[in-house]
């Protein structure tokens, strides 16, 4: 695997705990979830910018955004007991389809 995508996925994974620490922080009023919202966005951001020397920003964004929405949905779910309608979870399938076909026929990505 390219080391772009290792550092895109770790940028994901970084905006993920970022964002789920978000939701512990309780609008910022607990201080240890509010530190780790702070470095996981550092993080994030800093691996994205590695990424963003290989590939265009408009697909890192897509990507790096559409992927952290999937898998906050999956934690909210489990962790946070937030429930998902059918369309909710329709638009989450098209976001996957969206990120597979950028993937795999976009000319944008190296492979």
């Amino acid at each position: 695997m390219p080391p772009h995508y290792i550092w895109l996925f770790i940028a994901v994974a970084a905006e993920t705990l970022g964002t789920t620490a978000l939701q512990a922080s309780q609008q910022f009023s607990r201080l240890w979830p509010s530190v780790a919202v702070i470095l996981c966005y550092a993080a994030s951001f800093y691996f994205m910018s590695l990424v963003l020397k290989v590939m265009p920003v408009g697909i890192v964004y897509a990507i790096w955004s559409g992927l952290g929405i999937v898998m906050i949905a999956g934690i909210g779910f489990v962790l946070f007991n937030q429930r998902l309608d059918l369309p909710a979870l329709a638009g989450l399938g098209m976001i996957i389809a969206g990120i597979l076909v950028i993937h795999l026929f976009s000319n944008s990505t190296p492979h």
